[in-house]
């Protein structure tokens, strides 16, 4: 089967689903192991369950349609999600706020420093904020001192852009 070939674009804009090389790597070989490997796991607990006869009370039985079910959800959404996103071939200039951007912003908690990508490859523990987050629209676009306001459901919180790199 022909892979379709993805769009790349030099800079993100924030209309669209973007994502790194990295992320776009990382779910392309997610969905492979899911439909690889899962999907035979998942395959063998249906057979095993079939085996032990009745399936209209077989717990087994249900517990394996319904990982089939997920399994085949995730699949599907990886592959919408990977055929329709934008890969980000470099970061945005430094001088302004755009995803693949990592800035260090000043608040009243400190120095923080977070970088912006795409709904895809958000991971909070480690700094990656969403681009259609409140938090990452709000920086979007941005300049270095520019001051952001981000609305949290506890209120308002005013950070300071400290650097963007």
């Amino acid at each position: 089967m022909a892979q379709k070939k993805r769009k790349q674009q030099e800079y993100a804009s924030e209309e669209e689903e973007y994502i790194s090389k990295e992320g776009y790597e990382a779910l392309r070989q997610e969905l492979e192991e899911l439909k690889n490997e899962r999907r035979v796991e998942i395959a063998q607990k249906l057979k095993f369950a079939k085996s032990l006869g009745d399936l209209s009370e077989n717990a087994e039985y249900n517990q394996a349609k319904e990982e089939h079910t997920i399994n085949e959800a995730k699949i599907a959404q990886l592959e919408d999600f990977l055929s329709r996103a934008t890969i980000i071939k470099k970061p945005p200039p430094a001088d302004r706020v755009g995803v693949g951007s990592t800035v260090i912003v000043s608040s009243k908690m400190g120095l923080e420093r977070y970088t912006i990508v795409g709904t895809h490859e958000v991971d909070i523990a480690t700094g990656k904020v969403s681009n259609e987050s409140p938090f990452g629209k709000a920086f979007l676009g941005k300049i270095k001192k520019d001051t952001v306001v981000v609305r949290t459901p506890k209120g308002n919180i005013e950070y300071s852009i400290v650097d963007i790199c």
